[in-house]
């Protein structure tokens, strides 16, 4: 049985995503500029899609509809998706190609050949997660850089739990909002993903029990995968660098991927040979 309400959750995104579009996004005639609630109105966006506007209100309801690709496709325009929020509708629709019978892979929780490859990587930081950012494997330099995560329980060893809850990598993250709401982002692609998975979903649950702002940012649904970027650090004792990240996924263990960090500049380099030396 999913533990996750997808009518409910479908029912919220679009209208979260229509709340946040307005007129002039969409190319529609400013004499229809004057309103009373944020966004598009239901009737615009049925106008778009090319359907009813009851059928917009019934799906914003979570009346239960499970719509067609085709539907969701001209929904997915008419709201200017991303591609990343165009596969999260698809999900909460249960309307993603899935693989042939016989043909599914496995969604791994153990490391295996990444975490040799994230030794060999050295003196790169670079760190093993499965779709719930469950820190699988990890080199010395990661755990010299962001903290010993040996020493934590198992349940405890998740990157966006450590991003949220930890209380000594608060200070960790000079960006730490943005930070977070790339987490989050990436979070829910996952969670639409795999609604049946009883982990993803407490987690969810946790963070949302246990931290006011996960609380807040997880409702606002954005939904974007971060494969690769940027970010500024501050470590405990060798001070701030910044870090250019890659988010790896390998073939053969679908779900899973290796983070790598590199310096993004000179300065930040020295950081980093700093605590690959200590």
């Amino acid at each position: 049985m999913s533990t996750v309400d997808q009518s409910r959750e479908l029912a919220a995104f679009l209208r979260t995503r229509r709340e946040q579009l307005r007129p002039g996004d969409v190319e529609l005639p400013a004499r229809r500029a004057h309103r009373r609630t944020p966004g598009l109105r239901r009737e615009e966006v049925a106008e778009l899609a090319g359907v009813s506007v009851d059928y917009v209100i019934r799906l914003e309801q979570g009346r239960g509809l499970r719509p067609s690709p085709e539907v969701l496709e001209a929904l997915a325009e008419a709201l200017r998706l991303s591609e990343d929020e165009r596969l999260y509708l698809f999900d909460l629709a249960r309307q993603r190609p899935t693989a042939r019978p016989g043909h599914e892979k496995p969604d791994h929780d153990e490391a295996g050949p990444l975490a040799r490859l994230a030794l060999d990587l050295s003196p790169l930081p670079c760190m093993v997660v499965n779709h719930r950012f469950d820190i699988l494997a990890w080199n010395p330099e990661m755990a010299g850089l962001m903290l010993d995560f040996g020493a934590l329980p198992p349940n405890q060893r998740n990157s966006v739990w450590l991003c949220i809850l930890h209380p000594g990598l608060r200070d960790f993250f000079c960006d730490r909002e943005r930070t977070i709401r790339e987490c989050i982002a990436d979070l829910r692609a996952h969670w639409a993903a795999r609604p049946d998975d009883k982990g993803l979903s407490d987690l969810v649950a946790e963070l949302t029990s246990g931290s006011e702002e996960f609380a807040r940012l997880w409702a606002m649904r954005d939904v974007r995968v971060h494969a690769r970027g940027q970010k500024r650090l501050r470590h405990a004792t060798e001070g701030p660098l910044t870090v250019q990240y890659e988010a790896l996924a390998p073939l053969h263990a679908p779900g899973q991927r290796l983070v790598v960090y590199r310096a993004a500049d000179p300065d930040s380099q020295r950081v980093l040979d700093a605590i690959a030396g200590a």
